[in-house]
């Protein structure tokens, strides 16, 4: 058991400051302004499955891949840390915080936002959060009893996937709720904060990579 907890404590711990649904409701809520709370729960569910779906492919196959195309991991984390870092400067430079407010937006005209472009990905889970969990998973047995303790690094590694994909649900369903508390003024520096916030994870993401790709023997 503590093996497992141990997994999970890792994998929570590793994807939840990228992932940080908290900072990415004022996001999501932006997006969504004309829908209904009831179907705001409904698409803050899927985007919470396509989230899980995304990390736990990323931890399964990922490592995979990368063998298969010849990619080194710390390569992967400098290639999402710029995709997060120009998100974030994106997203505190631009004059009007939103580009899906009310003044956009036609009387009767609902617009249609996909629950896994942008609101899974990039938004919720991005290029940071993938190589963290390629990393979370590419542990690999050598012997026998390394096999016994893969598979309750699995098991744990799995429960803090399951564990990030509620936090996802819970923070976007009551993304409403936070408006309200935080008013317009107050939604809207939360916003720029959160993005100035993702700038610096972007670049801790490059110098995290840029660290293991020059430590790496050649």
């Amino acid at each position: 058991m503590s093996a497992v907890f141990g997994a999970f404590l890792l994998t929570f711990a590793g994807l939840f400051p990228i992932v940080n649904p908290i900072e990415a409701a004022p996001f999501f809520l932006s997006l969504t302004p004309n829908l209904s709370n009831k179907e705001r729960e409904g698409l803050a569910r899927r985007v919470a499955i396509n989230g899980f779906a995304l990390l736990l492919g990323s931890m399964v196959i990922g490592p995979w891949l990368l063998v298969f195309f010849g990619i080194d991991l710390p390569v992967v984390r400098i290639a999402g840390g710029f995709v997060v870092t120009a998100l974030g400067w994106k997203l505190l430079t631009e004059e009007q915080w939103s580009d899906h407010g009310e003044a956009n937006v036609q009387p009767g005209v609902t617009r249609q936002i996909g629950t896994f472009y942008p609101l899974t990905m990039p938004l919720t889970v991005g290029p940071g959060s993938i190589s963290v969990a390629i990393t979370i998973g590419s542990r690999k047995p050598e012997t026998e009893l390394a096999l016994q303790t893969l598979a309750l690094h699995a098991i744990g590694a799995f429960l803090g996937v399951v564990a990030i994909a509620l936090s996802i649900y819970i923070a976007y369903r009551f993304a409403g709720n936070l408006a309200r508390v935080l008013g317009t003024t107050g939604l809207e520096v939360m916003v720029r904060l959160s993005a100035f916030i993702l700038m610096c994870i972007g670049i801790q993401i490059i110098w995290n990579g840029w660290s293991a790709l020059t430590a790496a023997p050649h």
